[in-house]
């Protein structure tokens, strides 16, 4: 939504006030300049890209204009999972959640929680480290490596879609030049026409220019700004499991490795202690 509002008065202000200082709107309607410009960009997106990455552009596209699933009430829920299975291992020993974590989408525990069931990076995380802490025997600083690792290597990985929108997003107002260019070739071809005739092409040269640079910045570089935000959030809710997993495994109680992970996430996103312990307690009352 914020992503469209923002198209709007971007678009309106630009628009508007060419349009108030007397200037003509159909003389923005150029197809071949936008041909030129928007067939250009594409064709060298899809040549700078291997498959997997330009799938995965494609993928992360709709998340840039969906509002962020990384609210409030999703970390609630995540704590309160993280929570009620690190209280049954302290309880039950490890062996009591073998069961939960091969079959997690069979599992009572995980059924609770539709959101992180839903994701299944996260749901992956979880249930990965959790079977290595089961079955292994990784110290915490080994566990902690690997964890910081296989973040990084995911955060990566979410960056692929976002640099590829970012560079086209910066080639933007380049193939809005060879437009313009192109436009100008056409009107030196041409200087046999009247000065109207004239005028007309050249101003349809300039508005290549000013759509490769409007579309750039104003249309593409949002979005990407928005995929990268995306990225990191999803990062955040990775570091907050890391964090309630290690102290787990230093042997804090449930309720304390919950709060080291509280203490992770954007102030936006967390709960106040407050709040965090009485969501617990109505939960455990269930």
């Amino acid at each position: 939504m914020f992503l469209l509002i923002g198209y709007v008065l971007s678009l309106a202000a630009i628009f508007g006030g060419y349009i108030a200082e007397g200037g003509h709107a159909g003389a923005l309607f150029q197809p071949f300049e936008l041909l030129m410009i928007g067939g250009g960009a594409f064709g060298a997106f899809f040549a700078s890209t291997f498959p997997k990455s330009f799938k995965a552009t494609l993928k992360a596209l709709p998340t840039a204009m969906k509002g962020s699933t990384y609210s409030k009430a999703a970390y609630m829920e995540l704590l309160s999972l993280l929570n009620e299975l690190f209280t049954r291992m302290r309880q039950n020993g490890l062996m009591a959640i073998e069961g939960d974590v091969e079959e997690p989408h069979n599992s009572e525990i995980f059924k609770k929680y539709p959101h992180i069931a839903r994701d299944h990076h996260v749901l992956e995380f979880i249930t990965d480290y959790l079977r290595l802490m089961i079955g292994g025997n990784l110290g915490v600083m080994e566990m902690e490596n690997l964890m910081d690792v296989n973040i990084e290597t995911h955060h990566r990985e979410a960056e692929i879609p976002v640099h590829a929108m970012s560079r086209t997003a910066d080639s933007m107002p380049a193939f809005g030049i060879v437009a313009a260019v192109m436009g100008v070739v056409h009107t030196m071809a041409s200087v046999t026409q009247p000065p109207s005739v004239l005028g007309e092409l050249v101003g349809a040269a300039l508005v290549g220019t000013f759509l490769g640079i409007l579309i750039g910045y104003a249309i593409l570089a949002p979005v990407a700004a928005r995929m990268e935000d995306r990225a990191q959030e999803a990062t955040k809710m990775l570091e907050c499991i890391k964090v309630a997993l290690l102290a787990t495994m230093n042997a804090y109680p449930p309720q304390v490795a919950v709060e080291f992970a509280r203490k992770v996430l954007f102030t936006n996103e967390r709960p106040s202690f407050t709040e965090l312990e009485s969501h617990l307690r109505d939960a455990k009352g269930k």
